[in-house]
């Protein structure tokens, strides 16, 4: 089957993750507790297929048709003329008194629940079907084999329709039964993370979709107004853009000779220290070189307010809000406590498809990582974000703050050998003084000056001084002085 003969879901991250969508007459089943989404996903699927010319019939069962339509509302959608609701409820008992007695699901019989839903479906000849929901059909069935052959009843009769159906679980049954699970042609299942602070996190997963590839593992979603919106897994791998490699300057010549020249397209950057030692700074300067040379550059604040970052740096030269003004820079500030990793990563390949960026930075992981306590994922998505970004050419820039201030610092999570190039900064103490010193400790890309320098940061921006020839020890924040201290008087003359 072509890939153009898939439906579309309604939600593009998810036809990513389906490589297409749904394939026409089959049964699907979307299962999760109650709150992860389901409802919401099917009826952005019927939306979807009503924009495609497709007739489409959403039996509802938990839920009473007023609500559906107010959970529709909420979400800015009309549904009234798009798709047909059918509220499954009991016959009258008594048409002549026009009352009507309320009767739980568990006394209506299967056998005239089912005909009620086959001949709406007759009616409405619709060729997109919501069943909303399977535990009021297993509460019918009272045991797990009339529910298997209602099931398989009911997939033959979809077949024969042509139809493609979603069947939503809410896992809500005692014994969570495997039955669809056999019968469905895809499983989908939604789930809700709750952490110890900030919103719950949301995360699916498709088990199974016979005789078709698709995206594997977990994808992070989010419901907000206007719907789900699906992040899929980033696999650095499917990408494979053609870039002539070349080196970028920092428009800061020791510096420059520092790193060898500059860093290359195509090659990440990690930049370590304490606190304050000038992280954001560094990193900033390659952004005003590539501004400079007309380059767009991207940046994604996680530990400073924008209004604060804008002032600090204005008069360092960097001046931000004008190069976003002008089009050359994309700043954002993200709460790592209310975005997902996988959200983060859609950002970063949605701005990488709307512009031809040459530069990005992410300051700082620290609070990437906030949003990602276990330090396994944290690596293994940064591998695949930096790997997406050197095969577009895009030079990276990444902060990761140290604990401690002088002396050895350490590091909250080893990332160091995933960069291609890792920039150490340290505070040290001589002569009654705090200093800071800079060095380069690794470059996968090329030669690079093995000397630690001091460097100072005023109005004129970065001050990189001579290589610091006559100390030993300096890395370890106390340095001892085995030179000449003539010519260490000179050295700080100049």
């Amino acid at each position: 089957m072509a890939q153009t003969d898939y439906l579309r879901t309604g939600v593009a991250g998810l036809d990513d993750v389906l490589d297409g969508g749904f394939s026409p007459g089959n049964i699907f089943l979307i299962e999760g507790n109650p709150g992860t989404g389901k409802t919401t996903l099917a009826v952005q699927f019927m939306l979807a297929g009503a924009e495609a010319g497709e007739r489409g019939l959403y039996v509802t069962m938990s839920e009473t048709e007023a609500e559906l339509r107010a959970g529709a509302a909420s979400h800015g959608w009309d549904i009234a003329s798009r798709f047909d609701v059918f509220q499954v409820t009991p016959p009258e008992v008594s048409p002549s008194s026009q009352e009507q007695t309320l009767l739980y699901s568990s006394d209506l019989e299967l056998g005239e629940t089912t005909k009620l839903i086959l001949d709406r479906i007759e009616k409405t000849r619709a060729t997109r079907i919501v069943i909303d929901s399977l535990s009021e059909i297993r509460l019918l069935a009272q045991s797990s084999l009339r529910y298997r052959r209602q099931i398989l009843a009911l997939k033959h009769y979809f077949a024969s329709q042509g139809a493609t159906v979603l069947m939503l679980d809410d896992l809500t049954s005692e014994k969570h039964d495997k039955t669809v699970h056999s019968i469905a042609h895809a499983v989908i299942k939604l789930e809700e993370l709750v952490h110890d602070y900030g919103p719950s996190r949301r995360r699916l997963r498709v088990t199974k979709y016979r005789g078709h590839a698709f995206r594997a593992g977990f994808h992070d979603f989010a419901i907000r107004t206007g719907g789900v919106a699906v992040f899929p897994r980033l696999v650095a791998a499917e990408y494979r853009a053609n870039y002539r490699r070349k080196q970028l300057s920092s428009n800061n010549p020791e510096f420059d000779q520092l790193l060898g020249g500059g860093v290359e397209t195509g090659s990440s950057t990690l930049i370590l220290g304490p606190a304050g030692t000038g992280k954001s700074t560094l990193a900033m300067q390659f952004m005003s070189a590539a501004v400079e040379r007309g380059e767009k550059c991207a940046m994604f604040v996680f530990d400073e307010e924008l209004g604060l970052l804008f002032e600090r740096s204005r008069p360092l030269g960097f001046d931000l809000a004008a190069w976003r003004d002008a089009g050359l820079l994309h700043i954002s500030q993200v709460d790592a406590a209310e975005l997902s990793p996988g959200e983060f990563t859609q950002r970063v390949r949605d701005l990488m498809n709307d512009n031809d960026l040459t530069c990005v930075v992410i300051d700082s992981l620290n609070g990437y990582r906030a949003a990602m306590p276990d330090e396994l994922s944290l690596t293994l998505h940064m591998h695949e974000l930096l790997q997406f970004l050197n095969r577009h050419g895009v030079a990276s820039f990444l902060t990761l703050s140290q604990h401690g201030v002088v002396g050895i610092a350490e590091t909250p999570v080893e990332l160091t050998y995933l960069a291609d190039t890792v920039v150490l900064l340290r505070y040290f103490e001589a002569s009654g003084a705090i200093h800071r010193a800079v060095s380069v400790i690794k470059k996968r890309t090329g030669e690079h000056e093995q000397t630690i320098r001091e460097f100072h940061i005023d109005a004129t921006g970065l001050v990189m001084g001579r290589p610091l020839t006559a100390f030993r020890g300096i890395l370890e924040g106390s340095p001892v002085f085995i030179g000449d201290s003539d010519a260490l008087i000179e050295q700080r003359k100049a």
